[in-house]
């Protein structure tokens, strides 16, 4: 399950950025303090401040904290972090992104690019910078940030149970360069290690897939509920409906058992880094 999309739901200058960079600002005047005093008490810049109050940057959680307690906002900054979070995301995968972080088990089937929870930063970047249209650097450097974000997920406390099958093509695609390639090769053998963590590799030569169709998640919240998403050229879907997602879980359940085991998989990885 990843975020590639091109435009987001807040546009600069619009949405619930410009609303919060209103809030923002009118609390700073009330405040009597201009950008570079408040930019010193939080570690950031007046340029940095003048880019979160104008909606062209997306300010971070501690900041706006930091920012409600110098300012004396009362908790109104402080209670806008959870939909200014949100703005990371594109429209079509914001939804995605909440239950996600709701998961108490994530199944992911990739046939196309290293799934979003398992990327390096390096592989990351360089998915970004392939989008066509081209996206410009800060929204680049935005979505990175927001990717490395969302892994967070896997070593919390209550970390969900996850698993994921890659086709071995995605294993071989140099995206970045065959030195980034290397670095996520060895990144997905570390994330394998971890108890909450299975990976499977679909070798290329194997005569049945059933994943041919498409990648796609499933997804098992805290609330009990079975979702299934599936994204196609930045046209995302969510699946609640119980057949639906029931023959998707059939698959996958299939797609695990034409694959490589857990352990064999992590062997084959392996096998891939030594080669020249």
């Amino acid at each position: 399950m990843d975020d590639e999309g091109q435009q987001p739901e807040y546009e600069v200058g619009t949405g619930m950025l410009c609303v919060f960079g209103r809030q923002l600002k009118l609390f700073r005047d009330r405040a009597g303090m201009d950008r570079a005093r408040l930019g010193s008490l939080t570690g950031y810049s007046a340029s940095t401040i003048a880019s979160f109050e104008q909606g062209r940057r997306i300010p971070p959680p501690k900041f706006i904290d930091q920012a409600d307690e110098v300012l004396d906002g009362g908790g109104v900054l402080s209670a806008s972090k959870e939909e200014v979070a949100r703005a990371q995301y594109p429209a079509f995968f914001r939804d995605a992104a909440r239950l996600e972080a709701e998961a108490v088990e994530l199944h992911v089937y990739a046939n196309q690019a290293v799934p979003g929870l398992l990327q390096t930063e390096e592989y990351a970047r360089a998915i970004f910078m392939m989008m066509r249209p081209p996206m410009d650097d800060d929204l680049i450097e935005q979505r990175v940030g927001a990717r490395l974000a969302r892994q967070e997920i896997l070593s919390g406390r209550d970390a969900p149970l996850v698993s994921f099958v890659m086709d071995e093509a995605v294993l071989r695609r140099p995206i970045g360069g065959r030195g980034v390639l290397r670095g996520q090769l060895e990144h997905i053998l570390l994330m394998g290690q971890r108890r909450n963590v299975e990976i499977q590799v679909m070798p290329l030569d194997r005569e049945e897939n059933a994943g041919m169709a498409g990648p796609f998640t499933l997804i098992e919240t805290k609330a009990g509920q079975r979702i299934a998403y599936a994204e196609v050229q930045n046209v995302s879907r969510l699946q609640t409906d119980r057949d639906r997602v029931r023959a998707l879980e059939a698959k996958y359940g299939i797609i695990r058992a034409q694959a490589l085991t857990p352990r064999e998989s992590l062997a084959y990885i392996e096998k891939l880094l030594g080669e020249p």
